[in-house]
């Protein structure tokens, strides 16, 4: 088993035992497993074949440690298939659908036998959840609502997912002496929040041998197409892949056809036909006669420079490849420069163990200095979020004094004392204002209520966002990807008001939110909003999420300058400021 596999057969017995109502510390146990097997980078058979002790790995204990031995050396996890016996695997896809959660699976297992998503939603339909115990008309409704959307998003694995996927397969690929280049296309090479499948493609000076080890991959679980240049592999995780095998000359070509947007490529094609020009995933060619379809001389697509340049464009990043005005702005010559990872100089939202963060405030001080970052903001959930451990006033005022230690300690970073305060039902805040005040910046937020019809939903962000202290609005839709919808937002009429007012728009970076989306960026920046990217840190290794942001900002074509949390401390701290009405 290889790292992704690792995590997954980890989280799958976290899933089962949250099913069974296990013990919720060993329950977590699991689960802070996975996260740490997720981001290792070296893989753990090598760990294993070596004598390396599983235990220096944070989150590891012995069992833990046993478990991945075992897995390495027989491919599977024992405990999990006992498990398995006990409770079918089809609940766990139940437990995840929004309005259900592991309680609620477990009870319509037992109760009704059901055990799939199909049987489940021909039991809503016929009326027999809402007649269960602890459920309802509107339970009913939600778990109706959820399967629908389950439908349509659950065959996409989020970016990360398949990350985890994709980056060991390429290393793998890269070790292939026949392989001289190797690139991934298609929506994943785009950064899109969530990947349909995989396309690779690749220069080889012998085909078959690439081939050959593309399907004897260890990861392989079915093989649905077996040729001389192309193949096509799905994953023990589910995610498909097809690798091609192109011609250098046409590579550039083939890059631009499969890394798309469909949309991009018509208008694309549309403009090669206005100049006599046909392209294709084989290249440029010149059409000799009007109405031919006969390709004449190729005059480009090596390189994906050329294609464009061939119609008189510079070349467009793939993350603007939408059809959101790209193509117009590289004819004008107005291509922006995109945000960089680097330019970050500042993350304004993590979390600590002072609510539900794995590290102290120092720790998180210490991993933000060593990206070499010039301020950050330490923002703990506020009371309301119970089950996050948010803070109190008096706690607050506690952890102040701890901050103002460790502030002395690292002079090398500023360290704003913040909070990530709930936005109550009524659009009140959720910390008394003498508390506000103290506070370096102000980060709200929506948890709870997600419910709420539109206009009361937009009337409550509205009453919040006008409290003088607010300096920044988090994660404004509140929507969990492939998870759980956005709330409904009149999203326009927000921004304007949040642009007035000089409130900050947050684009967080966690993989499951990515939420400012990038056309909500898009108008933001056109309304002159103020915007920040943040990563939500929850533990230090997480603060590696802000790439994520930034691929979602650069698909929304943002620059440097249109982030407050490029600039040095100085102009950062002028620029969030409030304006003054």
């Amino acid at each position: 088993m290889d790292n992704p596999e690792i995590a997954r057969t980890l989280e799958e017995v976290a899933d089962i035992l949250e099913i069974q109502s296990s013990n919720p510390f060993r329950i977590r146990a699991y689960r802070n497993a996975v996260r740490t097997v997720e981001t290792v980078t070296v893989p753990l058979r090598r760990w294993v074949e070596e004598g390396r002790a599983l235990t220096d790995l944070p989150g590891i204990g012995k069992e833990m440690a046993n478990h991945i031995k075992e897995m390495v050396e027989t491919g599977t996890l024992g405990f999990r298939d006992e498990l398995l016996a006990e409770v079918p695997r089809s609940l766990i896809e139940l437990m995840r659908l929004p309005g259900l959660g592991p309680k609620k699976a477990r009870k319509v297992f037992d109760e009704l036998k059901i055990g799939s998503v199909d049987e489940l939603e021909a039991a809503a339909r016929e009326g027999r959840i809402a007649a269960l115990p602890g459920f309802g008309a509107k339970s009913q409704e939600k778990i109706l609502a959820g399967i629908a959307d389950y439908r349509q998003q659950g065959s996409r694995f989020l970016l990360n997912e398949a990350e985890r996927s994709v980056e060991p397969l390429l290393a793998y690929l890269r070790e292939t002496p026949e392989i001289e280049r190797l690139e991934v296309a298609g929506s994943y090479r785009r950064r899109k929040e969530t990947i349909g499948d995989i396309d690779l493609l690749a220069i080889a000076s012998q085909p078959i041998p690439v081939m050959e080890r593309f399907r004897g991959y260890a990861q392989v679980d079915k093989i649905l197409m077996a040729g001389d240049t192309r193949s096509t592999v799905v994953l023990g995780s589910g995610l498909q892949v097809d690798l091609r095998v192109v011609p250098a000359e046409c590579y550039g070509a083939a890059l631009v056809y499969f890394t798309g947007s469909k949309e991009h490529n018509v208008k694309l094609r549309r403009r090669a036909v206005e100049r006599g020009l046909r392209i294709s995933e084989y290249g440029v060619f010149q059409v000799h006669e009007e109405g031919s379809e006969t390709e004449g001389e190729c005059i480009g697509g090596g390189e994906e420079a050329e294609v464009y340049a061939a119609v008189g464009l510079a070349w467009i990043p793939p993350e603007l490849r939408e059809d959101h005005g790209e193509i117009e702005l590289a004819a004008a010559g107005r291509i922006p420069d995109l945000i960089r990872v680097e330019d970050l100089r500042g993350d304004l939202h993590m979390h600590s163990t002072w609510s539900d963060g794995r590290n102290s405030i120092e720790e998180m001080v210490e991993a933000c200095a060593a990206r070499g970052y010039e301020y950050m903001v330490i923002s703990d959930h506020s009371k309301s979020l119970a089950m996050t451990g948010g803070l109190d006033a008096y706690r607050l005022r506690e952890q102040w004094k701890e901050i103002d230690e460790v502030r002395a300690r690292h002079p090398e970073i500023r360290v704003l004392r913040s909070m990530e305060v709930d936005i109550l039902g009524d659009g009140s805040l959720d910390l008394e204002d003498e508390m506000l005040a103290g506070l370096d910046l102000v980060l709200i937020s929506l948890h709870s209520r997600l419910d709420l019809p539109l206009v009361q939903q937009t009337d409550r962000v509205l009453k919040a966002l006008e409290h003088r202290q607010v300096n920044i609005f988090c994660h404004p839709t509140a929507r969990l990807i492939n998870r759980r919808k956005p709330a409904e937002l009149d999203l326009e009429v927000i921004l304007r008001r949040a642009a007035e007012l000089g409130v900050a728009l947050e684009l967080n970076c966690s993989p499951n939110r990515l939420d400012l989306k990038d056309t909500h960026l898009m108008l933001a920046k056109e309304l002159g909003c103020k915007i920040v990217i943040d990563t939500d840190s929850h533990r230090t290794r997480e603060l590696g999420l802000m790439r994520y942001g930034v691929d979602q900002a650069r698909r929304a074509g943002l620059g440097p300058e249109d982030v407050l949390n490029t600039r040095g401390f100085e102009d950062f701290w002028i620029a969030i400021q409030r304006s003054r009405m």
